[in-house]
């Protein structure tokens, strides 16, 4: 192996290593298990995955892309604390452009793709009998996919990009503000649009798009939330 091979392997490790953390700490976050307002110190972080700064900085630049993490200069990276406004802005974004997403995507629809969206329905399903907070993390991280999935079949590179970010940012809104007993009732409603996708009726698919996100919006309790436990407790170590 030659020392660009090298380096090229060690690069990679390094991508793998940070995207890992990134994971580890969105899946800490979109489940309420960090605060937030938490600093997300690169030492502590570091120290508790066993790995360099320069990784550790590589996982919170990717979570900052998704609007889960805030880096101020000269203070590090704290867990995104959405406002109520900007929670508004994010379901307001949504409406404006979901629905026209829905409508590319019963346009080019197959069965394998059908599929795809029957199996996180039943994994949604899953994880609302489950119940507790591990499943319930599961739940929206599933409940997110089914949206980013209707992105992703409409064929749109771009908006499914965006979609990225909204849905990133909406999870974090959920986990922070929604109503565990609404679940039930959103899962319905993705029952609902898969039943209009198959059915390639793009005006009700639409509005049931639509008219989704109104609930899921009218379903958020903006009251202050609980302390959550610290860095190292949150991730399990």
């Amino acid at each position: 192996m030659t020392a660009h091979d090298h380096a090229a392997a060690g690069g990679q490790l390094s991508d793998d290593r940070a995207g890992a953390i990134r994971d580890r700490l969105r899946l800490a976050i979109v489940g309420r298990k960090l605060a937030p307002g938490t600093k997300l110190s690169e030492a502590e972080v570091g120290a508790l995955f066993d790995v360099s700064r320069t990784v550790v900085r590589a996982a919170l630049q990717m979570l900052a892309f998704e609007g889960l993490v805030r880096s101020e200069r000269n203070r590090g990276a704290f867990v995104a604390n959405p406002s109520p406004d900007e929670a508004r802005q994010i379901f307001a974004s949504r409406r404006l452009i979901e629905p026209g997403i829905a409508r590319e995507a019963c346009a080019r629809v197959d069965a394998a793709a059908l599929e795809r969206f029957a199996a996180l329905i039943a994994e949604e399903a899953s994880q609302i009998a489950a119940a507790g907070p591990q499943a319930r993390q599961a739940e929206i991280k599933a409940s997110g996919d089914f949206h980013l999935l209707l992105a992703e079949v409409a064929g749109n590179a771009i908006l499914h990009r965006f979609m990225e970010e909204l849905v990133a940012r909406s999870s974090l809104v959920i986990a922070l503000y929604g109503r565990s007993d609404a679940s039930s009732c959103a899962h319905a409603e993705h029952r609902g649009i898969l039943d209009a996708l198959a059915a390639g009726d793009a005006d009700r698919l639409a509005r049931l798009v639509g008219e989704h996100i109104d609930h899921i919006e009218a379903d958020l309790d903006l009251a202050p939330q609980g302390r959550a436990p610290a860095l190292k407790d949150a991730l399990g170590f």
